[in-house]
């Protein structure tokens, strides 16, 4: 029976559920409390153990994987499994020194020799050293992890640790601009060598940095619209170093894959990335359609911020056409939008905008007037 359990929890544990497998660890765990072997007792609490810290309770799980331990003299098989989930309770519990020192003992494990639980560490230790404030460290990480992980013929794991990486060396600012394009590029060429495109969109766990002013970085991916979330993030990549044509184009490519489906807010979010890129490359007339698209995305959403962003930079890019009476308008959008959502600093700026529109149509009373505003 206690096999029976045993297989269930794993089971629903590889479809994503995580409490159906608790419950079935559990029942185990009872069960084994009358067996012989303590090796049975072991693994039933190493199994639970890991299920808790996989539901977000790593401090319940930590007291059942410390009780998993072998005794002196037995196999030391599944001991890299033991430290990596000891590990990643810790990282739960934010303790990130004492998960670094069980992600090393799983690394240096001989159970850790294959390719893709040494990458899976790897990638582990750099979320640690990311909770730490050490990007630097943590791109690091991400690297060697994108190198094991292409080696083992696993591109769509090795772009995922090279979207980390990329991040990370933009937070640490310790590489150059050129090093963080070739990884960018990287990871590009490894999104489009992916047959399937459901992999492109593999979600990253550490949060990467935020894109340049102007932009909005979109919420996590569902499971429906993860597709396009690496080439958004290689965008943002891209608008950091501030080449915005391969930023636009990894949007594109982005956009492509998500549109249409259940989660507009990222397809809204990508609208907006890419007006910010066209409105750097100076390409004003193709920035109106993007703008325009993502206010009336924003807005069937109810996402009244995000809306005013839009608006801001649909009014920006018409000053820039010299239709500054549209300009105007669209401020004022703005600044209706800012005000329902609370937002005071897109208020000042909205005002501030409305007032450099007042003054190219020759109208100062209304200028001074929001300026005054603004300030």
């Amino acid at each position: 029976e206690i096999e029976g359990l045993t297989r269930a929890g794993r089971r629903a544990l590889a479809l994503g559920d995580a409490p159906e497998a608790v419950g079935c660890f559990k029942k185990a765990i009872l069960l084994s409390g009358g067996a012989v072997s303590s090796r049975l007792r072991r693994a039933c609490a190493f199994n639970l153990g890991a299920a808790y810290v996989e539901t977000g309770k790593p401090r319940k799980g930590l007291e059942f994987l410390l009780q998993s331990q072998p005794s002196e003299g037995e196999s030391e098989e599944h001991l890299g499994d033991l430290y990596f989930n000891i590990g990643a309770a810790h990282e739960g519990l934010r303790d990130f020194p004492k998960a670094l020192e069980y992600f090393g003992k799983a690394a240096g494990h001989k159970q850790t020799a294959q390719a893709g639980s040494r990458a899976g560490t790897r990638v582990q230790m750099g979320c640690c050293y990311l909770g730490m404030r050490e990007p630097a460290r943590a791109a690091r990480c991400f690297l060697d992890a994108a190198r094991t992980y292409a080696a083992a013929a696993s591109p769509e794991a090795a772009a995922v640790a090279l979207s980390r990486a990329s991040g990370s060396m933009l937070q640490s600012r310790q590489f150059r601009a050129t090093e963080i394009a070739g990884v960018l590029a990287q990871c590009r060429s490894l999104c489009e060598s992916i047959p399937d495109p459901a992999l492109r969109g593999n979600t990253a766990r550490c949060a990467l940095s935020s894109g340049c002013p102007g932009e909005q970085r979109p919420p996590p991916a569902s499971p429906l619209c993860a597709t396009g979330k690496l080439y958004n993030d290689i965008g943002l990549g891209y608008s950091q170093l501030c080449i915005f044509s391969l930023a636009a184009e990894s949007f594109e490519q982005a956009l492509a894959l998500c549109s249409g489906e259940a989660d507009r807010r990222r397809e809204a979010a990508l609208l907006q990335n890419l007006g910010a890129a066209h409105n750097a490359l100076r390409r004003f007339g193709t920035a109106l359609g993007w703008h325009r698209r993502a206010a009336a995305l924003h807005s069937a959403l109810g996402n009244r911020r995000a809306q005013g962003q839009c608006f801001g930079n649909l009014a920006y890019t018409c000053s820039q056409l010299r239709n500054h009476e549209a300009a105007a308008e669209n401020y004022l959008h703005a600044l209706q939008a800012f005000r329902d959502s609370g937002d005071v600093q897109g208020q000042w700026q909205a005002c501030e905008g409305l007032g450099a529109a007042c003054f190219r149509l020759g109208d100062p009373q209304k200028a001074i007037k929001h300026y005054k505003e603004a300030l």
